[in-house]
């Protein structure tokens, strides 16, 4: 998630479009890609177009509530607007959104640490993984306190540099790989006989946090070039793009790295590929790759979503400290921010802080295609299009609940607990703002 930043002159369609991919390829590909491989072998870019599918449904009530409501404070604002008489909802929504970028920050760092020493001795280390990826969600942090604008200098740098990485990634991995295209579809069709759709879609659900970050470009609506033009275009085309460097990668990957040692490595299954394909040098440009991608996303989701939970906070949703700011940077809430993903990293794995960030966006998601469906009279929107967003949204995170309780009863209960937190905490805000608001 990147690119919130304050910008000095009016955006267009290409910059909008980096946007929403600097916000997208953030390392997702990096982390769902072992899983996914576990689960279903080579249907993985199946799973990954479907995943994209399913995004880009959810893109279409974001880019009419975008062009409604044009507002830059995007899912909080427009269902606080669609359902201006429920504070609850209200307060629901923003502790959903904001604990939903606090899951992909924790994603992030902890992608950043597997690949940062996966060539290392202390690769399967997992004691060391968590400490050195709440460490890099410090550095961030301290970056984002005292110098946002530094950091905002070198983010776009990065966006660009880890896009040219992951297509140089993807084609030498196809050249060097030892699998050639029949023997691939061999292995599709065998994978297709032993596993089924329905395993196909709880993987296409599981990584839909990977195309989590099309909405920023709404966050920019104040400072875009047309933007009845540009929101659906820059959205659309990025999920579109997104879809296709995920595919390239995947098919790299699989075509070059045997499908057991992508499963051994899950955590960093590229950069182990990469250097037992192409050697040390293709390990060092999968290593520097991810640690590209995983630093602008840190740097961005601490900046953006920071600015957002203080606007909740203001308005009384969260405590008032958070709101605090200095010299415009809410430094309470980039610290509170950086304390709950750090609590997330050491209390959970990889497949934990992936599915809640997948089934937390699936769920805002959700709700922004209930309230688009709603006022879908005003927003000029399909019946048949927010229909079917709220249908595939639904049964997306349906399928995630279901992998949990019937394999890991255990990370189940712990999202439950999550959520049931999140709603207590969300419960008790928006009833001291209605107690408040009668009392004057």
């Amino acid at each position: 998630m990147t690119q919130h930043r304050k910008r000095n002159k009016e955006l267009g369609l290409p910059e909008l479009i980096a946007i929403a991919l600097g916000g997208m390829v953030g390392g997702g590909i990096f982390t769902i890609l072992g899983i996914s491989v576990s689960m279903i072998g080579n249907l993985t870019p199946i799973a990954i177009i479907i995943g994209g599918l399913i995004a880009a449904l959810a893109a279409y009530s974001y880019v009419k509530l975008g062009l409604y409501y044009k507002d830059e404070g995007a899912t909080y604002s427009f269902f606080k607007k669609t359902y201006p008489g429920s504070k609850f909802s209200a307060s629901m929504i923003g502790w959903f959104i904001i604990f939903g970028y606090i899951s992909t920050l924790a994603l992030y760092a902890y992608t950043f640490s597997s690949y940062a020493i996966s060539s290392t001795d202390f690769a399967d280390n997992v004691l060391l993984r968590k400490l050195i990826a709440v460490g890099v969600v410090g550095l961030f942090t301290a970056i984002n306190v005292w110098s946002v604008n530094g950091m905002g200098k070198i983010e776009d740098i990065m966006v660009y540099t880890k896009l040219v990485l992951l297509v140089i990634i993807s084609v030498v991995l196809m050249q060097h790989g030892n699998t050639d295209f029949p023997t691939f579809i061999d292995n599709l069709v065998t994978d297709a006989e032993n596993s089924n759709f329905f395993s196909i879609l709880i993987v296409a659900s599981i990584t839909f946090v990977a195309y989590e970050g099309f909405q920023l470009v709404i966050n920019a609506v104040n400072e875009m070039t047309n933007p009845e033009k540009n929101i659906p275009r820059a959205i659309y085309s990025a999920i579109t793009l997104a879809i296709l460097i995920y595919v390239v990668i995947s098919l790299g990957a699989i075509f070059a790295i045997p499908t057991e040692n992508i499963i051994k490595n899950q955590e960093y299954a590229l950069a182990a590929g990469a250097g037992e394909a192409i050697g040390s040098l293709g390990t060092n440009i999968v290593i520097l790759g991810a640690i590209l991608a995983t630093s602008s996303a840190i740097s961005g989701t601490v900046f953006g979503s920071s600015r957002q939970m203080a606007v909740v906070a203001k308005d009384g949703y969260f405590p008032k400290g958070l709101a605090i700011r200095k010299n415009n940077i809410p430094r309470n809430a980039i610290l509170c921010m950086a304390a709950c993903a750090s609590l997330l990293i050491l209390a959970g794995g990889l497949e934990l802080i992936l599915e809640f960030g997948s089934i937390t966006f699936l769920l805002v998601s959700l709700l922004m295609a209930v309230a688009n469906h709603k006022i879908r009279a005003q927003t000029n929107s399909s019946t048949l299009l927010t229909t079917l967003a709220i249908i595939g949204l639904t049964i997306g995170g349906g399928l995630i609940l279901y992998y949990e309780l019937t394999t890991k009863w255990g990370e189940m209960v712990s999202i439950l607990v999550l959520y049931a937190i999140l709603s207590v905490g969300a419960l008790i805000f928006a009833k001291r703002k209605e107690k408040r608001e009668v009392a004057e």
